[in-house]
């Protein structure tokens, strides 16, 4: 935690205040961490670099991708209005968004047209098995995503912040599903791949699922809590370097741009786009503060470098067919572009 709160408000602003007011609240999103964490715990067994991934996007304000559990049980711990919708292939946009229905009153005969509110109304919304419907109904989501609004017959109807979309996918070999659009694959933050777990979190989840459980979620963070720490995240400060570090490996992913390296070129028809060197700034913030540091470090953005781009390079023949993954070209991205020497 913070050693001294004046020193700790000092980095946020890179200049002395005289109010303790973001030193303390430095230090309540520390302790907000490790209380989800505790609480997240009761429910989900491992997958603790999932979770640090989900939080970092909670913490930052960008949507994410995710599994139907956890993002349930973050939302039971925040005592966040939380929705779900299964995508299915006759999913209409108006089930999202909702639709205006004529309503009469029944004193005067007088008919009104009258708002519904679909499900995307929700601080935490889970579009489950998004790639299961057209792309037609996948883009009701984007002007919420990016807008935090929706807009129905002309009318733009807020959204009450904070607004998440966390959305779960199968594997897009299966029957069934569809590609979601490019544009809707950029606006979200991560594409967090949710792993096996070890032998011995297996045993303690069956254990666990098998036997009766009651559990109680303690709710410490309020939903005006996340806004003050996403605005506080935004505070943190970068070294020039390390954002440069952030842009050039977002640039050399890109096979039109003169610092891409030959595999690139070879294996790659669209790099990463603005918003991958966005998030990996941002998110380094996010993990910088859940870490108990005030900068963010070379590290911060090699870590989180898999789930940012791992979504937005889209691969051509030639990589399919040396069957080469995204995940193996953005480590070998990695190893390629040189981070600067000042680097923290």
């Amino acid at each position: 935690m913070l050693a001294d709160k004046n020193v700790g408000a000092e980095l946020v602003n890179n200049e002395k205040v005289t109010s303790s007011t973001e030193a303390e609240l430095l230090e309540k999103m520390q302790k907000a961490h490790q209380l989800i964490l505790r609480e997240i715990r009761k429910e989900i067994v491992g997958q603790d670099s999932v979770v640090e991934q989900v939080l970092t996007s909670l913490f930052v304000g960008g949507p994410g991708l995710a599994k139907t559990l956890l993002i349930k049980t973050i939302a039971n711990v925040l005592d966040l209005r939380f929705k779900r919708i299964q995508f299915t292939p006759d999913l209409m946009p108006a089930d999202i968004t909702g639709t205006d229905i004529i309503e009469e009153d029944h004193t005067t005969g007088h008919r009104t047209l009258v708002f519904v509110k679909g499900p995307i109304f929700a601080n935490i919304l889970l579009a489950d098995e998004i790639n299961r419907t057209p792309p037609k109904t996948q883009s009701a989501l984007l002007e919420a995503m990016q807008e935090y609004s929706v807009t129905v017959q002309g009318v733009t109807y807020e959204l009450e912040r904070p607004f998440f979309v966390l959305a779960t996918q199968n594997p897009i070999e299966l029957e069934g599903t569809y590609p979601l659009p490019e544009a809707q694959l950029d606006r979200f933050m991560f594409n967090i791949i949710i792993e096996y777990l070890s032998e011995d979190e297996e045993m303690e989840v069956v254990k666990a699922t098998t036997t009766y459980r009651d559990i109680r979620y303690e709710r410490l963070i309020s939903g005006q809590d996340i806004l003050d720490f996403q605005k506080l995240v935004r505070k943190i400060p970068v070294a020039e370097s390390v954002t440069r570090y952030a842009v050039n490996l977002a640039r050399a992913s890109r096979p039109t741009d003169k610092s891409a390296p030959d595999f690139i070129k070879s294996w790659v028809n669209y790099g990463a786009s603005l918003r991958a060197s966005q998030f990996l700034i941002l998110g380094g913030k996010a993990r910088a503060v859940m870490q108990g540091r005030y900068n963010v470090s070379i590290d911060d953005i090699r870590h989180l470098a898999l789930p940012v781009f791992r979504h937005r390079l889209l691969t051509n023949f030639h990589a399919e067919s040396e069957q080469v993954t995204s995940d193996r070209i953005i480590q070998k991205l990695i190893e390629t572009v040189p981070a600067p020497k000042s680097g923290m």
